[in-house]
């Protein structure tokens, strides 16, 4: 880990609110993993965003509108969102993103090849195209067209959109775990 956990004696007064937000939105909507040291040190991408609260808030605010304004079926979330994890080989992010999608009983079969970068025989056709789009968002370069247009044939333009964005932002919180070498929770 390159950033120290912070604990919130520690936290400056520009921290602070950042944190609270952060405390509140994390109890009511990533709540399936070990997200905070038993201090209350935000652990996770959360520790380096505080780190740097101006651009901590406005991520986090992109992750709050992200799960405000979904439309997408959490099973297709945390499919794309587990492709992106695996893509970038991001231990925490696999580490919550397999609680989550345990809780939403995803079967141990399909985790397993999800986080071996390989895709699962036992898609669904939503589920199909979220994993076609976020491996090929991941791999860089154009979207090609034809998953493009499968894509919006089977999500709509709002669906594509927020899946569009959510590889994006999965791939920003994956830089920033491997970039700060944050790790999986020891008791985890």
């Amino acid at each position: 880990m390159r950033l120290p956990l912070i604990a919130p004696s520690d936290l400056t007064p520009e921290q602070q609110p950042l944190y609270d937000d952060m405390r509140k939105g994390i109890a009511s909507n990533f709540n399936a993993f070990v997200s905070q040291r038993e201090d209350g040190a935000l652990m996770g991408p959360w520790n380096p965003w505080l780190h740097e609260p101006a651009i901590g808030k406005a991520i986090w605010n992109l992750t709050l509108a992200m799960t405000a304004n979904a439309v997408l079926p959490e099973n297709v979330r945390q499919i794309a969102i587990l492709v992106v994890g695996a893509r970038f080989d991001a231990a925490y992010e696999l580490y919550a993103h397999i609680a989550v999608a345990e809780a939403e009983g995803m079967p141990l079969e399909r985790l397993a090849t999800l986080v071996a970068d390989l895709k699962p025989s036992d898609l669904n056709k939503e589920e199909s195209v979220a994993y076609d789009l976020a491996y090929a968002l991941c791999r860089g370069g154009l979207l090609p067209e034809p998953i493009y247009r499968l894509a919006l044939a089977t999500f709509g333009q709002k669906g594509t959109n927020e899946l569009i964005y959510l590889v994006g932002l999965y791939s920003m919180v994956s830089t920033t775990l491997n970039g700060f070498d944050v790790p999986v929770p020891e008791h985890a």
